[in-house]
């Protein structure tokens, strides 16, 4: 066995195999504590192995802290789907307040959140400044000037975090 992994280093046995059996119940005990959820912590923890399935085999049989590799990967996953939470709590909350004939059908719901989400992994590496230009620029529809004002900056600034935004949508599909 390879020293902390507990994967043996045969050909025939799957290096993914060995580090489920090892660390699957641990890592869900792990993401339960943390989320205070049964399901979300299972789903987490299946999602983490998913992730590992694209790790080449010889890295896996080479892992020296199976667990702290692991928690990285989940605590990633975990990020991203506290985030989620939060963008779809924030867009429930505004549709609470709308009447109901105004709010939408729940299929339109689920595709304005799954927008908005792929919004925020979009425009997330941006300076908070520059989130907020493009926000109103493209969603508030004001100019150059008036997003200026608003967030107190000059104009230049606002061309320069439009670009900036515009540049980060446009070459999102090539990444």
């Amino acid at each position: 066995m390879h020293p902390g992994t507990g994967i043996p280093p045969s050909p025939s046995v799957d290096p993914v195999q060995a580090l489920y059996e090892a660390h699957h119940s641990w890592l869900v005990a792990r993401l339960r504590r943390k989320l205070g959820c049964a399901w979300d912590a299972a789903d987490l923890a299946q999602n983490t192995f998913v992730r590992v399935l694209g790790t080449q085999r010889q890295q896996l049989q080479e892992l020296l802290e199976p667990r702290a590799y692991l928690t990285t990967i989940a605590q990633r996953l975990l990020s991203n789907h506290l985030r989620r939470r939060q963008i779809e709590r924030a867009y429930l909350d505004a549709l609470a307040l709308l009447p109901e004939p105004v709010a939408p059908p729940p299929d339109a719901q689920l595709m304005v959140l799954e927008t908005l989400v792929a919004i925020d992994r979009l425009l997330g590496g941006l300076p908070v400044v520059a989130r907020k230009a493009f926000l109103l620029w493209r969603l508030e529809d004001l100019t150059q000037e008036e997003i200026a004002q608003q967030l107190g900056i000059s104009r230049t600034s606002v061309r320069r975090h439009l670009a900036a935004a515009a540049e980060r949508c446009y070459f999102a599909d090539q990444a």
